[in-house]
């Protein structure tokens, strides 16, 4: 990836200069609005927060408002520039906080050079936020201030350029000993640097069970050993170690593992020769490491590597501590954040990274698969669930240890982690509750071989949202199960075996012998996995099927129809899609099955649709799209759209639906309240359009043009819970509709 200084200079400046803005979260639009917010409504806040302090989380920013604080003297390795100079830093950091966790930052520079002055200023600054992110100032001073802080104040304190390190580099090693087999109070480390970051990473080492007398520590001047009296100060002190050694090369002999958090090039291929077996080379310097990748792997092929850059694996980067760790923090009303919260979130990096890997991080970097091992240590830093871990494992170690002024129930807890993700993860998650809270669900794969089928299922198992049936060759499922790396025993239904096949055949020629299919024929047809899994499911050896990641729509649908015909009170099957977009859900339909529906196939997927909308807590406004609106222009489409809303007026009157009306009246309440005021609907959520492409045309737009979020097709009105994927769905995809899938199947049930 290459940057040109013109890139950054034109990124910085387009539009509104720099990369933040503040935005008022509460309405200014009335007078009534400008009351509440300030004079004369705002005194009650303010008595209030005088009576009881801790109620500034709830009536300010606070509880979400970090200052991020530097005054220049360390900038990423640039030195010593200035309070000024760093500030596109901390908008940098700023930006990292909103965007990872949702926290607000106010970044402050300032023109002071002694740990005295800053300490000050902090403290002066300290009742507007929630925590103080110290950034970018050069040791020794960062060591006092940092913990002057911390004594002083009742909110986190936090200096991200040691601690930030130690925690990311830490959950690396706790998994890199996991794969060589070795243990951290055996390990023989060597810190290249002796400034802030790692001094307290070998710190938060020997809290996670490296022996101090393991870690050897070289600065600029070499070992620091014991007596040694040359550029020393107190916390270099603490790691002088009773050693012959004096230099790097000395240092590195027969070491576990090298650190480094000093600069390029220090550390050599020869060097790296003379290590132990399997060595861990850490080399954090950026953007140049202390040995490159290439050259190190060149030396020795057993090396495991990790960099602070994202162009090679195990890339130890800051932003998969800080922002997670402060929303943990700032979520309990926390004192401080102490090591137990240090310790939790690397733990949870720890575990994270056992998980499997979601397609949309994998598509983010470019590979098509990535397991724990050699080159996966640590989550990248494009992972959205680790917010969902780190937070909450930061918030409950607060708790437990008492830095907590607030209690939180841990489940609700990481609901709310979710809908900061914004609303399409919260939909799904929604769905995904819903399913999981009703009885347990068989669902069956038709295309159990495929990889992405195999991970979602493992997941949909793993997370209890049903249990998953894989059609395939046995063999073959077994593979792919192994070459993932997954610990999975589904049921496999296995399609070489011709006894098996043959249980499904009377029964499939009992239900289709007038439709032209022959016994023989039947057989054959058992051999087709869209023909076998209905069959499966008609059975009662499963409760939903689940096809079409590489299947065509209609290869899906024929069969499945052919065997269950439509549900009771329904003629035709429909399509509907769930589109999020500008933080609105949507209902469009039908995108899938009817090409060109009569007035009476449209108010049955208005119904549909409709029904479905309420099964997802979602109080349906059904507008029936056209050209058209209210009789504007009279066409046989336009009245065919209107007789549609009459039929389902009868049908269901408890539906609220009308139309014909065209898009915009149906999405802008505005236009409704100004020209149609005798609408019966404004600002509908299902859009009913007139036929298939118009409804395939505008979510496919919306999807790619418009940055919408969509889930789905789901199959509406079919005599069975059956639910077709779309080709290149991603496993989250998959899962989200098996949740859709399992839904069905319990409301069908609850119907009896």
């Amino acid at each position: 990836m290459s940057i040109t200084q013109q890139d950054v200079f034109e990124y910085h400046r387009r539009g509104r200069p720099g990369k933040i803005e503040v935005v008022p979260t509460k309405p200014l639009a009335t007078q009534r609005d400008l009351s509440l917010a300030y004079s004369p409504g705002v005194a009650e806040a303010v008595l209030e927060v005088k009576r009881d302090p801790l109620t500034a989380y709830e009536l300010t920013a606070k509880s979400n408002l970090v200052a991020v604080v530097s005054n220049g003297t360390a900038i990423l390795g640039l030195g010593n520039l200035g309070a000024l100079a760093s500030k596109p830093v901390m908008e940098g950091k700023g930006v990292l906080f909103k965007r990872f966790a949702d926290v607000d930052v106010f970044d402050i520079e300032i023109n002071a050079k002694t740990a005295e002055e800053i300490i000050t200023v902090v403290r002066a600054l300290a009742p507007t936020f929630g925590g103080i992110n110290l950034e970018d100032i050069k040791a020794p001073e960062c060591f006092e201030i940092e913990r002057r802080l911390r004594e002083e104040l009742d909110i986190p304190v936090f200096h991200d350029d040691q601690h930030g390190t130690a925690i990311i580099s830490g959950a690396a090693l706790m998994n890199a000993v996991k794969v060589l087999g070795k243990s951290l109070d055996q390990m023989r480390i060597v810190v290249s640097g002796a400034g802030a970051s790692a001094i307290a990473t070998a710190d938060f080492y020997v809290q996670l069970g490296v022996r101090k007398e393991h870690i050897l520590m070289v600065d600029s001047t070499g070992v620091i050993y014991a007596g040694r009296e040359a550029n020393m100060n107190p916390y270099k002190a603490r790691y002088a170690a009773e050693t012959d050694a004096r230099t790097l090369e000395e240092a590195v002999r027969g070491a576990d593992m090298f650190l480094g958090l000093s600069g390029p090039g220090v550390l050599t291929g020869a060097m790296v020769k003379t290590m132990a077996e399997d060595p861990l080379i850490f080399a954090l310097a950026n953007p140049t490491p202390e040995i490159m990748p290439e050259e190190a792997l060149a030396a020795r092929s057993d090396v495991i590597m990790a960099t602070g850059r994202s162009d090679y694996p195990n890339q130890v980067n800051n932003v998969l501590g800080f922002p997670f760790i402060f929303r943990g923090a700032l979520d309990v009303y926390a004192r401080q954040i102490n090591e137990e919260m240090k310790l939790a979130a690397a733990q949870a990096l720890s575990e994270l990274t056992m998980e499997d890997v979601p397609d949309s991080v994998l598509a983010a970097y470019g590979l098509t698969a990535l397991r724990f091992g050699r080159d996966y240590l640590i989550p990248k830093p494009l992972d959205p669930r680790v917010l969902l871990w780190v937070a909450p494992a930061v918030a409950r170690a607060a708790m437990e240890s008492g830095a907590a002024r607030r209690t939180i129930d841990l489940e609700q807890y990481r609901n709310e982690l979710i809908r900061r993700q914004g609303l399409g993860q919260q939909l799904r998650s929604q769905i995904i509750s819903k399913a999981k809270s009703g009885p347990k669900a068989r669902v069956v794969y038709d295309e159990g071989e495929e990889p992405k089928i195999v991970r979602a299922a493992a997941q949909v198992q793993e997370d209890g949202i049903a249990e998953p049936v894989l059609i395939g060759s046995k063999a073959r499922i077994l593979d792919v199960i192994a070459e993932l790396g997954l610990t999975f025993s589904p049921e496999i239904i296995d399609l070489d075996d011709e006894a098996l096949r043959e249980r499904y055949c009377d029964a499939y020629y009992q239900l289709r012998q007038r439709s032209g299919v022959t016994a023989a024929r039947a057989r054959t047809l058992m051999r087709d996995r869209n023909v076998l899994a209905p069959m499966v499911l008609q059975a009662g050896e499963a409760d939903a099927l689940i096809s079409g990641l590489t299947h065509e729509y209609p290869d899906v649908l024929r069969p499945a129809l052919q065997v269950f015909h439509t549900r009771p009170g329904a003629v035709r099957a429909s399509g509907v899609y769930l589109v999020i977009v500008k933080g609105r859900v949507y209902l469009f339909t039908d995108a899938t099955v009817n090409i060109d529906p009569d007035a009476e196939t449209l108010s049955e997927i208005a119904i549909l649709a409709a029904d479905f909308a309420r099964s997802l807590d979602i109080e349906p406004r059904v507008a029936m799209l056209s050209f058209s609106n209210f009789g504007s222009t009279p066409h046989p489409q336009s009245r065919k759209v209107r007789e549609a809303v009459e039929l389902v007026r009868s049908r269901r009157p408890d539906i609220a639906v009308d139309g014909e009306m065209q898009a915009d009246t149906a999405v802008v309440p505005e236009i409704i309240a100004s020209r149609y005021p005798f609408s019966q609907v404004e600002d509908a959520n299902v859009l009913v359009f007139p036929d298939l492409a118009s409804a395939n045309v505008a979510y496919k737009l919306l999807a790619r043009l418009g940055g919408a979020q969509t889930i789905g097709p789901i199959l509406l009105g079919i005599g069975a819970p059956v639910h077709v994927l779309q080709a290149g769905d991603d496993v989250e995809q998959i899962v989200a509709m098996t949740a859709v899938a399992v839904m069905d199947a319990q409301g069908r049930n609850r119907e009896g």
